[in-house]
């Protein structure tokens, strides 16, 4: 016998965050389990009537019982506050209403939820971490290290650490770190890795435009918060050195004054510069254009449990990665699968090796069929929903066992 899940995301439906990385998953998983989705909507999506239409026929189609619930922003703590309380009812409701056995907690707010309902309800509990969110806040300069929101924090996740029937982590590194955690020494919990994936039937290798000749570098997403642009301005500044006639595809939304600022600083001549905005579902035949890939992340204690979803998906369009070591599992998939150079030290020198490597790489007639195959191995969705499936059967077996 199955038992029914009760999903708990504090990110709406109506994002494309939860559409790619809850819905995506569920709409597959719904077909061997029961779901009940309970989501945290902002008013602003809500207002957009077609597409919350459209996201209602989605999990329709899929067997999805959603129930969405307004997010409350203003007034920050006590509105986080009373949107656990409203989670935890509603939730807990659900769970007598429908008999459900598994409640999933996406991140650390709604952990907080699952794990009040599964004391109330005596079920069992999934905790899918998404990563070190308390430490994200201290590293982001959000919180500071030491102090009360800190200590409040590190208590709460290890009540959840504790609590947790199953965790789910987005790293291998993660998982030994947690390892080394002193209150899990005698209590660990089973874990099971699952990176966030991507859809490798979009985000396939496509044929290059005929008229490409010179050799493109390109940078995909944001270029603030986690992510050193300076550092990939200046690996374009080194590549120029030997390929003075190379282009730099940049696809973003909302800062090109701050890119086209950082570019002349850096003294990258105008011309090479391809500045683009585009939709998600654009970004596959844009990647289409672009040899190789470069992006750095800030290697901070929170970024052992990252994976950023761009390396998947340059990836899985076949295109090899320059970037840095110290963020999740991304160094040893880049090395170990010989699809990228992970750089330890982001300086001219280090850059100018690592560009020199990837550029070796990026000829290889083989590197396309090992990116794609690395891509599969480690960030297919199938290969993410087989593992959630592993992960509730396994669950279901120790309800109803």
């Amino acid at each position: 016998m199955k038992s029914g899940v009760l999903y708990l995301s504090y990110s709406g439906m109506l994002e494309p965050l939860g559409q790619s990385q809850v819905l995506a998953y569920q709409e597959r998983l719904a077909a061997g389990h029961a779901v009940h989705l309970v989501s945290f909507e902002r008013p602003a999506d809500w207002a957009r009537q077609e597409e919350r239409e459209q996201v209602a026929q989605r999990m329709q189609a899929a067997g999805i019982h959603w129930h969405p619930l307004r997010y409350h922003k203003r007034f920050s703590l006590l509105a986080t506050l009373w949107d656990i309380a409203v989670g935890i009812v509603h939730g807990w409701r659900l769970v007598r209403r429908h008999g459900l056995g598994i409640v999933h907690a996406r991140s650390y707010v709604p952990a907080v939820m699952a794990l009040a309902i599964k004391h109330m309800a005596g079920m069992k509990f999934l905790f899918d971490m998404r990563g070190f969110w308390v430490d994200e806040r201290v590293d982001g300069g959000l919180w500071k290290r030491g102090g009360l929101l800190y200590r409040g924090g590190k208590w709460i996740e290890r009540k959840l650490l504790r609590g947790a029937d199953h965790v789910v982590s987005l790293t291998h590194a993660a998982v030994r770190v947690m390892r080394d955690f002193d209150y899990l020494q005698a209590r660990m919990p089973p874990m099971t890795v699952i990176p966030t994936c991507a859809d490798l039937k979009r985000f396939r290798p496509l044929p290059k435009p005929d008229a490409q000749a010179s050799f493109t570098l390109g940078y995909v997403g944001s270029v603030g918060t986690w992510y050193l642009f300076d550092a990939a301005v200046l690996a374009f500044r080194v590549l120029l050195e030997t390929s003075p006639d190379a282009r730099f595809l940049i696809v973003n939304k909302g800062a090109h004054p701050y890119i086209r600022e950082r570019i002349s600083a850096a003294g990258v001549p105008d011309h090479c510069l391809d500045l683009r905005e585009a939709s998600h579902a654009r970004i596959p035949g844009l990647m289409a254009q672009m040899d190789a890939g470069v992006f750095f992340i800030k290697p901070l204690f929170s970024k052992q449990a990252s994976a950023p979803t761009k390396l998947a998906e340059f990836l899985g369009c076949g295109i090899p990665c320059l970037s840095n070591a110290g963020v999740g599992d991304m160094a040893q998939v880049l090395e170990q699968d010989r699809v990228g150079v992970a750089v330890a030290e982001m300086d001219e020198a280090g850059l100018r090796a690592g560009m020199r490597e990837l550029l070796a790489m990026a000829r290889d007639s083989g590197i396309e069929a090992r990116c794609v195959a690395s891509a599969e191995r480690h960030f297919s969705l199938e290969e993410g929903v087989r593992r959630y499936q592993q992960v509730y059967e396994s669950l279901s077996r120790s309800v109803h066992g």
